[in-house]
């Protein structure tokens, strides 16, 4: 499974993370370091999270290269909002969409956001790689349509 470690105001929260860490056998997490796709470390519980680049906290254990996130049977993605159609707007440097291509066709992708983030339709890049579904505090998993 991957996830991501929030910072500042993102959603999500290490409590999340902890859970799955109980219910999968590994929980990767990005390393952001070049522009290209995320590289990914393990994460093992909070003791295990450092300072990183770009304002992040990441494991300090050995860093994994992008193809790991192949091995996941499930993704969550951090947005600044979603669409029903699964477009999700991101910061920008455009890390997760180097790295959804990697994803296996079928694969979940999850993006976690606030319930006003849920939005009808956001505009979309050629290059954008849509979520299957958007996890929401009030909502719940929704499932999107992709059309």
């Amino acid at each position: 499974m991957a996830a991501y470690v929030p910072v500042g105001s993102e959603p999500g929260s290490l409590d999340l993370l902890d859970g799955l860490l109980h219910r999968t056998p590994q929980v990767l997490v990005p390393v952001a370091r070049e522009p290209g796709p995320l590289h990914w470390a393990e994460y093992t519980g909070r003791g295990s999270l450092r300072a990183a680049p770009y304002g992040l906290l990441e494991p300090s254990g050995p860093v994994l290269d992008p193809e790991s996130v192949t091995r996941c049977s499930l993704v969550f993605v951090p947005a600044l909002a979603v669409d029903y159609r699964g477009v999700r707007l991101g910061r920008g440097a455009g890390f997760y969409d180097r790295t959804l291509d990697l994803v296996e066709p079928g694969v979940p992708i999850v993006a976690i956001v606030r319930d006003g983030e849920l939005v009808e339709k956001l505009p979309e890049e050629p290059h954008d790689r849509r979520s299957t579904h958007a996890l929401t505090p009030d909502g719940g998993l929704v499932e999107l349509t992709g059309e």
